[in-house]
């Protein structure tokens, strides 16, 4: 592994005894209920396993802690924290990612002509049981034709049209950047002129990788990479929109879409570990490294505008991936839905120390 798990104490915890993790017995209850009724979540390269944290899920739910002490304390009884620690002798990494809104329309118009797809039936799974020589061992995802598994369609031969006419739309949007913002973030809640709202999730990806469009427009000295945001990337587009698929294409990637039914409107979407994301709690991680529903605490002495000024200091769990996060440290942190949740998360670029709580019967396999 390219890096290690140093033993500390909760007492060593910056900002541990200012955090309350109360919400969270109520996502720990959830994926639970997942663990047990759907399947065990995948265990990650680092060893924790799902039941390992089902264990501890089970007596979360016999627990309903009163105070923030009363929920440290839970956790201080149940799991050894491990900071990560990079072989480079680096600094973990956050960004922030959200659930846009987006004004849609059933039906295709002048106005609303950009399309959110659902998953087409000749995109398969691919793995070693059925790649074919050759095939480029990055992709999980490939297209089944008469002919044999080939390479499905990048960005541009999409948005050119090639899927049309094979009743995939979802909904038509307003703005191809909107559509690409909601590839970025993985959901969206579709916001229909009668004032219905409905919600969609990844379903799937064409299997090419990821390209950031930021790195990309800092690369070609448009934007100084200090200053890349979503806003800022925003702002380019409205300024140049004549060299909007020159930049977007840019990233081949190209992500469909499912219906997504949340009961809770005030919860997040419903991502890949099969559970409601909770704004603020929730942290999408490295699937190859970590297992779904781990907790972290993520401190981060240069954020500071999530959370009133002060600098972040939070226990998470990890319900969610992407593509774009690699890495033991790195994790991408879901600051809610809407336009306000998208300005939060736009500018989240920071540094920040990465601790995992490990549950103590299974601590013995880490060291401890």
């Amino acid at each position: 592994m390219d890096f290690s798990l140093r033993p500390v104490p909760f007492q060593e915890l910056e900002g541990w005894e200012d955090d309350d993790p109360s919400s969270l017995f109520a996502v720990m209850a959830r994926c639970l209920d997942h663990i047990r009724t759907v399947k065990p979540y995948r265990t990650g390269s680092l060893g924790v396993t799902a039941d390992d944290l089902a264990v501890v899920f089970a007596d979360a739910a016999e627990r309903a802690p009163d105070s923030p002490a009363a929920a440290r304390g839970f956790f201080e009884q149940s799991f050894q924290p491990f900071r990560i620690v990079p072989s480079n002798g680096g600094d973990g990494f956050v960004t922030a990612f959200y659930e846009p809104e987006v004004e849609v329309s059933r039906t295709r118009s002048e106005a609303f002509r950009f399309p959110f797809y659902r998953r087409p039936a000749d995109l398969i799974d691919i793995d070693d049981t059925n790649r074919p020589e050759g095939f480029d061992p990055a992709y999980a995802f490939a297209r089944q034709t008469k002919e044999g598994i080939g390479y499905y369609p990048r960005r541009e031969a999409i948005d050119r049209g090639c899927l049309e006419g094979m009743e995939l739309e979802i909904a038509w949007a307003r703005s191809r950047v909107d559509v690409f913002f909601a590839h970025v973030q993985g959901a969206a809640r579709l916001c229909y002129p009668n004032g219905s709202i409905q919600r969609i999730t990844y379903a799937a990806k064409a299997g090419h990788p990821f390209t950031g469009i930021g790195r990309y427009l800092a690369d070609i000295g448009e934007i100084p990479l200090p200053d890349v945001s979503m806003q800022s990337i925003r702002a380019w587009f409205a300024a140049h929109p004549d060299r909007m698929d020159e930049v977007l294409w840019q990233n081949r990637s190209y992500i469909f879409f499912r219906e997504a039914q949340v009961d809770d409107p005030s919860l997040g979407p419903v991502a890949a570990a099969k559970v409601p994301l909770e704004a603020m709690r929730s942290l999408a991680v490295d699937r190859l490294i970590h297992t779904f529903s781990t907790p972290f605490f993520i401190r981060s002495d240069t954020l500071t505008h999530l959370t009133g000024g002060k600098p972040f200091a939070r226990l998470m769990l990890a319900l969610d991936t992407g593509s774009a996060i690699v890495g033991p440290a790195r994790g991408d942190i879901f600051t809610g839905s809407g336009f306000e949740a998208g300005e939060l998360a736009g500018n989240v670029r920071n540094a920040a120390d990465f601790t995992i709580l490990i549950p103590k019967t299974a601590a013995a396999r880490f060291g401890r």
